[in-house]
């Protein structure tokens, strides 16, 4: 009998029952798996892996067994009898150590009536709804995926999307604590669930099937392959480890500049403020409105001269008033419908006709990409602004239907996922070409945006205890996610009341996390001032129509904006943060050398550390232990500690061993945080009672 073994690029290729699939090495310890009806895998619309020669895989073929081994991993295949069926004979395809033999994944085996565990269903000629099964193991933890909202930080019996919307950032790539990384390289738009029977990947319309796998000792091992694969961080520039201010939003150059100098007349440490939406004239001619920003070069400059890096936000969207509709239109630089009208969101604009439907540029283009690069360089980059906030980059949809939008590479399904990569990547290409060290702000990302200089923030989350909850399985599984640039928005966006009480307790204790998180950032949309708080349990209401204060400015949202008790609070913590700079930038050059996430598990650093759910602590850096104060009126905590360690509780300077739990005070102010005792003296210029 003829083997459908064979060997091809590297590795092995086999093709059996109508199906091409190619088993390729990936890196050190790294399978490439591919597969497709027909005679040949079809390379990815977006490829999230970096190119390279990967060299020889070591295959073995014999008769109807083979396997390709990479360093730790190996891949077994075996044709199987399977009697009852219509099809007696099918391909069994699993993932064991290559030094141990132990079973790392491996794909079900199909009820002898199917569907088959690699399911192709037609869509049209070249394209499928595609569905990838594994075995599910008991006790397996899993981490990653991009940013979840669901607060788990074990996301093992997590159904969830891959389709990127706002505050769910799509990373389809999960470190398994069975000892495996696995990336779905698909940019398609889809589903993956970790259920207690089956793990199951899905996606809606794909050319092809494409993942990869490698092994690990340790989730750090798993973490740095990711990285290798798919791209590094580069170096953080160090003005962005201070304090970011920013709020919805500063109607005029004045009023942004007067925020800046009462920072400086108040002594207090700012690295950076922010221009949000609506500095433009219309959605699509990124450009600023002359009469309310007159000079954004001499903006930049006084901001500057004070120490003040500028950051503006920029969005894909075009309306069809804009002075840039026609030409982009007539050259098929739009993202457009499958049928009917072509627009994929209603919203607000700076136009007298109020709200309108817009769409957006073909980031899938990369004529699209250039000219819309072009405008951004000339109105903005050439006024000395090199750092950019690029929202609504999922892009985001509403209704969000990816198959109904067109794009230049097809159907919105197929690739949709991975927009705001390819926007990213132009932002940096032109930010490289003109000699700019920009940061970008983006509010999604794809599987390698982390190469691209961007900071992940966490989207318009709420002002709630809820909300900011889940804000600390979201850093962390987008550190593990390669996104170790990562901020929220202090006190959440949305509902934000300045004369309430409960809110202003809720910001102190959310201050305290962005202090002690990568980036440092106070954002919100807050309620206007002279609307009166909501009585305790009442929903907040904003006085009118939000869409209209979208066009005009929230509440203040300044650290001496919520009374001298808060500001007392805030502004020390400021200082606490000036005084851990030192500190976080060993830790982000770390984190570019090596794909360290800044922010990370507990169980990342400390392997004997059984904490694979918890989603309450995390270390900063390799040397803080920090435990958010996720509930209100709360005087004092316990906190677990690592083994291995002695830990000095940095407010009192009191001493724990590991393998404890340290109970202490927690004012306002004062979230738990500890530091190994081997590294406070590092720590005394933020902590007073750690000074000799």
């Amino acid at each position: 009998m003829t083997t459908p073994f064979s060997l091809d690029q590297g590795g092995l290729l086999v093709r059996f029952g109508g199906e091409t699939l190619r088993i390729t090495p990936a890196g050190p310890d790294a399978l490439r798996v591919r597969a497709r009806p027909g005679l040949e895998v079809a390379a990815p619309h977006v490829d999230g892996l970096l190119p390279g020669d990967f060299g020889q895989a070591d295959v073995m073929i014999n008769g109807e067994r083979a396997s390709v081994t990479r360093g730790r991993i190996r891949a077994e295949l075996s044709i199987k009898e399977r009697y009852g069926a219509d099809v007696k004979r099918e391909m069994i395809l699993r993932f064991v150590r290559a030094d141990t033999g132990e079973e790392l994944l491996a794909e079900t085996r199909p009820h002898f009536a199917g569907p088959k565990t690699r399911n192709f269903k037609a869509l049209a000629t070249g394209s499928w709804k595609l569905e990838a099964h594994f075995r599910a193991y008991d006790g397996e933890a899993l981490w990653g995926l991009g940013q979840p909202q669901h607060g788990r930080m074990n996301l093992k019996g997590v159904s969830t999307s891959l389709l990127q919307q706002n505050a769910h950032v799509a990373i389809p790539f999960v470190i398994s604590s069975r000892g495996y990384g696995f990336l779905w390289n698909n940019p398609a738009t889809g589903r993956c669930e970790f259920a207690s029977n089956i793990t199951r990947w899905t996606a809606d319309s794909a050319n092809g099937l494409d993942y990869w796998i490698t092994a690990g000792d340790r989730p750090r091992e798993i973490l740095r392959a990711y990285a290798d694969a798919t791209g590094h961080s580069p170096a953080l520039p160090d003005w962005a480890l201070g304090f970011w201010q920013c709020k919805l939003r500063y109607r005029n150059q004045d009023e942004l500049l007067e925020v800046a100098r009462e920072h400086k007349r108040r002594s207090l440490p700012l690295s950076c403020i922010v221009i949000d939406f609506f500095h433009w004239t219309r959605q699509g001619e990124w450009k600023f409105h002359p009469e309310e920003w007159p000079d954004p070069k001499a903006l930049v400059a006084e901001l500057r001269s004070m120490g003040i890096e500028t950051m503006v936000s920029v969005w894909p969207t075009v309306s069809a008033s804009s002075e840039n509709y026609k030409t982009m239109t007539e050259q098929g630089l739009l993202i457009t419908a499958e049928r009917g009208v072509p627009v994929v969101i209603p919203f607000p604009d700076k136009d007298p006709f109020g709200p309108g439907f817009f769409t957006y540029y073909d980031a899938f283009n990369p004529r699209a990409r250039d000219f819309h690069w072009s405008l951004i360089r000339r109105n903005y980059v050439d006024n000395g602004f090199e750092h950019f906030w690029l929202d609504a980059c999922e892009p985001e949809m509403r209704p969000n239907h990816p198959e109904h939008v067109r794009t230049a590479l097809g159907n919105g399904a197929e690739m949709m996922c991975a927009f705001p990569l390819l926007h990213e990547q132009r932002y940096r290409e032109g930010l490289n070409a003109a000699g700019r060290d920009g940061v970008l702000l983006c509010r999604s990302a794809w599987v390698g945006s982390q190469r691209h200089g961007v900071i992940l923030w966490s989207g318009d989350v709420w002002s709630d205890w809820d909300w900011y909850r889940a804000q600390i399985p979201a850093g962390l599984h987008s550190g593990l996610s390669g996104m170790g640039w990562w901020t929220t928005d202090i006190g959440g966006f949305y509902d934000g009341h300045g004369g309430s009480e409960e809110f202003r307790e809720l910001l102190v204790r959310w201050f305290e996390f962005g202090v002690f998180s990568p980036i440092c950032r106070l954002h919100g949309f807050r309620v206007p001032e002279g609307v009166p708080p909501p009585a305790k349990g009442e929903p907040v209401t904003y006085g009118q129509e939000t869409f209209k204060i979208f066009t005009d400015t929230g509440g203040p949202n300044e650290i001496w904006s919520y009374g001298a008790e808060v500001e007392a609070v805030l502004t020390r913590l400021l200082h606490v943060r000036e005084g851990l700079r030192p500190y976080l930038e060993q830790a982000f050059a770390h984190h570019a050398a090596t794909g360290d996430p800044v922010m990370a598990p507990v169980f990342y650093h400390f392997a004997g550390d059984a904490s694979h759910d918890d989603n309450s602590r995390y270390m900063l850096g390799d040397a803080l232990l920090v435990a958010p104060v996720l509930q209100p009126d709360t005087d004092t905590m316990s906190v677990p500690l690592p083994v291995g360690e002695t830990w000095v509780h940095v407010w009192s300077g009191a001493r724990f061993a590991g393998g404890t739990s340290a109970r202490v005070a927690c004012p306002l102010g004062e979230c738990p945080v500890f530091v190994r005792e081997s590294r406070a003296a590092e720590f005394a210029a933020a902590f007073p009672s750690l000074r000799a």
